[in-house]
Formats: structure tokens, C-alpha cells, sequence
């Protein structure tokens, strides 16, 4: 079991966090076996955004703020994508495939195959 790590998890008033004996009841802090927010970390957006502000400039500062724009060339701003046709009810849609470059202005038709080969990055 592991502890939601938002600061304040324990101050929000839900009965999921009330803990104690009769008289002696406190607010704790959630404890799951899996959580969905902050990475597996935090039991709700709430928590997630509570540590995120108290922690968030540390982090980014900790794991390398970034002070220049990051690109991205030509030849490796291609990816994949699809379109869904529907066909009025039929019940027979059909989907396209293709890699696009926005940079270029380029849209290349691919196979179902192709789009699903995780390897394939670029035309």
C-alpha cells in the first residue's frame, strides 16, 4: 500500500479519509495499492496540483530547466496519424492512414501495418 503524496491530502473532508476510534477520529491521508494522478502518486487532480505548487519549481529547477527553445528539423518533424471515414450507419467505416510533416506541408499515404510498427518513425 502506498500514501497519496499531496501535501494536503490529509485536510480535504471526504469519509474515505476519516480514520480512529469513536471519539478519537483524525483525517489522514489516502492509502491505495494504485493511484492515477502525479505518475501513480497522488489519489486525485486535487492532490496532484497541491504538490505540484508546493514542489514544482524545486523539481524543474532539480531536473533541468530548460533556457533555450527546443527544435525540430524538418526531417524528423514526420508523424503518424489516421482518419476515420464513417459510412452513414452501415456499420462498414473504414480508416486512413498516413505520415504527415506539417513543416513541410507533406501528407503520405501508408498501409495499416506501416501505422501500427512502432519502428517506422519517418517515411
Amino acid at each position: 500500500m502506498i500514501y497519496c503524496q499531496g501535501p494536503k491530502c490529509h485536510q480535504y473532508r471526504t469519509k474515505d479519509r476519516i480514520r480512529g476510534p469513536k471519539g478519537a477520529k483524525v483525517y489522514q491521508t489516502r492509502r491505495r495499492s494504485e493511484f492515477y494522478y502525479l505518475g501513480g502518486n497522488a489519489c486525485s487532480m486535487n492532490c496532484q496540483d497541491d504538490w505540484f505548487r508546493k514542489f514544482g519549481e524545486q523539481a524543474v529547477n532539480h531536473f533541468g530547466r530548460i533556457h533555450e527553445p527546443k527544435t525540430l528539423a524538418l526531417d524528423n518533424a514526420w508523424y503518424k496519424d489516421s482518419t476515420y471515414h464513417y459510412n452513414g450507419g452501415m456499420g462498414n467505416g473504414y480508416y486512413t492512414y498516413f505520415f504527415i510533416n506539417d513543416l513541410l506541408g507533406e501528407r503520405i499515404p501508408i498501409t495499416q501495418e506501416q501505422y501500427q510498427d512502432e519502428n517506422l518513425v519517418r517515411p
